[in-house]
């Protein structure tokens, strides 16, 4: 299972994000980060699903598309101002997409929070646990999040590292049904040779586009590849189908890239409705069904976190000019595109001694801008 993960495997699409706004400061060395993050609130308790919507598809859809809506507005929430009154026709070259405005004035609005890295790739530690318990493996979180973030990164890891791996990288670039993609991604979950990449990319293709819309097309794209990979391990061709889904919802919404979603919450137990609390599977005759009540809960839960890195976010912006670091600009802008970070990578990325990083971290830390995540004396792990 997961037997490669390529680097070099998919096509990549730049992703948008908002950039924190740089401020000169000829007093100190430290960044003078000067954002206002604008606040998320939690969503409406009507919102909330419940295993009491039960089969009821018209129901489940409603609410799937509610929270869906949030998450949306959510993802283009964003207001990069760091080339703000430039007025170059190179400062908004990035915002090509159709879905971003620029503002006279020079700033571009509708791209992704300054957080967004963040969330995805929490969102895709989440969906590799839900995987690796589905693959009956033993890492939970935080091992997962230890193999990658303290193993260096890039070496050999376990089965349940490199699902870890395929989900960071996923929830990362911009996905294109093509033959290329889908023949990478069958090889990842050791099928190289049961998928004809050029037919089911055109089947592919041709589902998202007949579907009325996001959520039919996801059902039609998971649906589909569990019937290719028939001859794979049921759990493999699960987890290549909730990615699909993903992929598919993401195409539909004008989504820069994935967000893992439905491999997040596919083992919660509100999802779970016959009477042996038999969870869903994409190639049950309800899943259009089952799928929707996922989204919905999951696209809640993925609020929920932007709600909380976004006031966190805050806190980093504002403890930023108190900082005295030389690289602790480079280190805020790590902790915003990733799960965590650790000291020795920040040492390295941002230029600093071990010891500087560590202290950068301590006062980070001391002035509620981070956390530990780790638990541990040593060894340490921080994130938003």
């Amino acid at each position: 299972m997961f037997e490669a993960d390529s680097s070099d495997a998919f096509e990549i699409d730049p992703i948008v994000t908002a950039k924190p706004r740089r401020v000169r400061n000829g007093r100190h060395s430290a960044p003078a980060l000067s954002q206002q993050v604008g606040e998320i609130r939690p969503l409406p308790r009507w919102t909330r699903f419940e295993a009491s919507v039960g089969d009821d598809a018209h129901a489940a859809a409603f609410l799937a598309g509610a929270n869906l809506l949030a998450l949306h507005q959510i993802l283009r929430s964003g207001a990069d101002v760091s080339g703000a009154g430039l007025g170059t026709g190179a400062d908004i070259s990035s915002a090509s997409s159709d879905s971003v405005d620029v503002s006279s004035a020079g700033k571009i609005f509708g791209v992704e929070p300054v957080f967004s890295g963040a969330l995805r790739q929490r969102l895709a530690l989440k969906a590799a646990a839900t995987c690796a318990r589905l693959a009956r493996l033993r890492e939970d979180e935080a091992a997962l999040r230890d193999a990658e973030h303290l193993g260096g990164g890039g070496g050999e890891t376990s089965p349940a590292g490199r699902l870890h791996r395929l989900w960071r990288l996923f929830a990362s670039r911009a996905v294109k049904f093509d033959a290329a993609t889908l023949s990478a991604a069958a090889a990842s979950v050791g099928a190289p040779s049961a998928v004809d990449g050029e037919r089911l990319a055109e089947a592919l293709r041709q589902t998202v586009a007949g579907a009325n819309d996001p959520l039919a097309a996801a059902a039609g794209v998971s649906a589909a590849a569990m019937h290719d990979l028939a001859a794979v391990p049921a759990i493999d061709a699960e987890i290549f189908a909730f990615w699909l889904a993903d992929a598919a919802l993401a195409q539909k919404l004008g989504w820069q890239a994935p967000i893992p979603l439905l491999a997040t919450v596919i083992l919660h137990p509100a999802l779970r409705r016959d009477p042996n609390g038999r969870r869903p599977r994409p190639a049950d005759r309800d899943w259009s069904t089952a799928l929707a009540s996922a989204y919905a809960l999951a696209a809640c839960e993925a609020v929920d976190l932007a709600g909380v890195l976004s006031r966190q976010t805050q806190k980093l912006f504002d403890a930023a000019p108190k900082l005295r670091a030389k690289g602790a600009e480079r280190v805020i802008e790590m902790l915003l595109a990733d799960d965590c970070v650790t000291p020795a990578r920040a040492a390295k990325t941002a230029g600093l001694s071990d010891r500087g990083a560590r202290r950068l971290f301590d006062r980070l830390t001391e002035l509620g801008a981070v956390r530990e995540l780790s638990g541990r004396a040593s060894f340490r792990i921080y994130g938003l």
